[in-house]
């Protein structure tokens, strides 16, 4: 989750995006693929860290199945990414801040463990949840200050 992390406050000091940060790893641990949010740059509405980390994995792999291996984020994955962790067959699914908003991994709705599918996947969520969360809350608290402009005295 630390790497995940320190992904995502990379991309929250470029300001661009959300900051997410994804890691996968291999069945043996090793660091597959790294992203995070990148809607703003790519002008891409799938381009979340999941997603961006779910292409690397494959393309590094060979192989789009990514059975045994592990996605670690910093929020609680939404329906989009969700779906995309299940039909990758992705193990298990480590996120730090839960989501009640867009959650798809427990909070709002909970795709990776719906017994109806095919496949399921492990969750485990709440890992450096404070840090995730501070990260975020800090990022749109920035976001509504700079859009308020300059309070007049």
């Amino acid at each position: 989750m630390r790497d995940a992390l320190a992904l995502a406050v990379e991309a929250a000091r470029a300001g661009l995006d959300v900051p997410v940060g994804a890691v996968i790893l291999g069945p043996d641990g090793s660091t597959v693929a790294r992203a995070h949010n990148q809607r703003e740059e790519q002008r891409d509405p799938t381009a979340h860290a999941e997603i961006v980390a779910l292409r690397a994995a494959a393309a590094a792999v060979g192989r789009w199945r990514l059975d045994g291996h592990t996605l670690v984020v910093t929020l609680e994955p939404c329906t989009m990414c969700a779906g995309a962790v299940t039909v990758a067959r992705i193990a298990r699914l480590v996120y730090g801040a839960a989501d009640p908003k867009t959650g798809a991994a427990g909070s709002l709705w909970d795709v990776l463990r719906d017994r109806r599918l095919p496949h399921r996947t492990e969750v485990l969520g709440g890992v450096l949840a404070a840090e995730c969360g501070a990260l975020l809350r800090d990022f749109f608290a920035q976001r509504r200050a700079t859009a308020a402009g300059p309070t007049a005295e």
